[in-house]
């Protein structure tokens, strides 16, 4: 039985960790990139604490094993992530209020095709609704399951754009 929850300590910090670096793009054939999906940002133990202490993420639990995770940014771990600096001045540029980010989210294998990722956005809005008006994410255009898994949850594309590492959709799941 699958528990989807907020994360409570440090050990579920690190099997966080584990998890993203066996998703990270460089660290998967191209075959399985295009069909699996993949993850972009490279997150430390000390930026998943900080993040943590502002707002926990959510992840689904099968037993102790961790099957899945999607993370939460509040607008004010804006400068925490370089890289994601260019999101976040498109954000403010197209006027956007009341929102978090929800940083990533990634499947373990196993437990993929279950409805997981489903129900993480669901304990996103069911966690988060009452502090947040929405919930905004960026997909790489390329990465066609995501893509395809965010619209059918509900997101809109609010905006496309190019940056040095690739091109992207920015997502927006309007709550209220």
């Amino acid at each position: 039985m699958t528990t989807v929850r907020p994360i409570a300590d440090q050990n579920e910090l690190d099997q966080v960790l584990a998890l993203q670096r066996r998703n990270l793009a460089r660290s998967l054939d191209p075959e399985e990139v295009a069909s699996q999906g993949f993850v972009t940002v490279e997150h430390t133990l000390d930026l998943l604490r900080k993040m943590h202490a502002i707002s926990p993420s959510i992840a689904a639990f099968d037993g102790k094993t961790l099957a899945g995770y999607a993370l939460v940014m509040p607008p004010e771990c804006r400068t925490f992530i370089p890289v994601l600096v260019p999101m976040f001045e498109r954000l403010d540029q197209l006027g956007a209020r009341g929102y978090y980010i929800m940083g990533q989210i990634c499947i373990d294998k196993p437990f993929r095709g279950r409805g997981l990722f489903d129900e993480l956005y669901a304990a996103h809005k069911r966690y988060l609704s009452g502090e947040y008006r929405s919930c905004i994410t960026e997909v790489a255009v390329r990465n066609g399951r995501s893509m395809s898994a965010h619209l059918r949850v509900g997101f809109t594309v609010i905006d496309r754009y190019r940056d040095a590492t690739d091109e992207w959709a920015l997502l927006e799941w309007r709550w209220g």
